[in-house]
């Protein structure tokens, strides 16, 4: 049900919750330990600041780094901030009468799920992801093998260097 853009979001939103507070990890970084696309990624980490959820820093030892504590930050801020999931409210039709007065066929099946699915981005933290390791279960590969906070501490370093 997610978006490649939303999963890239998360992705790149538990990297940053696993550096220590006060570190900027840059979107090269970011990528290489989500497999994004480097410049597809800058848009989403911009449209996550616009949103409060990321803040960033130029410069020298600048990048990204979360607005605010990882508990504090849930799977529907991050999503939300990427697409509009509201829209999920509608009808699983497109009908524009569909309620509990006028229901469509689908629309007590659709409202649990939905309802669920709901919940369980409004109750999952990214700390929590972080804490159960959740990068550690994506498919990886070569290009997107995560990194730890080490690694992109290390990266992040290599990056001021070469710049």
């Amino acid at each position: 049900m997610l978006s490649r853009s939303c999963v890239h979001a998360i992705r790149a939103v538990v990297v940053l919750a696993s550096l220590p507070p006060g570190d900027y990890c840059g979107t090269s970084a970011i990528a290489d330990s989500t497999g994004a696309p480097r410049n597809y990624l800058g848009k989403l980490l911009l449209q996550l600041s616009r949103r409060g959820i990321v803040e960033s820093q130029k410069g020298l030892g600048g990048g990204f780094r979360l607005a605010k504590s990882p508990d504090k930050i849930s799977l529907h801020n991050v999503v939300e901030s990427i697409e509009d999931v509201t829209r999920w409210t509608d009808c699983a039709f497109g009908g524009k009468v569909c309620s509990d007065e006028s229901p469509c066929p689908l629309h007590d099946r659709w409202g649990a799920v939905r309802n669920a699915y709901m919940s369980l981005l409004m109750n999952t933290s990214v700390a929590q992801l972080v804490v159960t390791d959740a990068l550690a279960h994506l498919p990886a590969t070569a290009e997107n093998a995560p990194l730890r906070a080490d690694d992109l501490r290390q990266a992040a370093i290599s990056q001021e260097r070469a710049t």
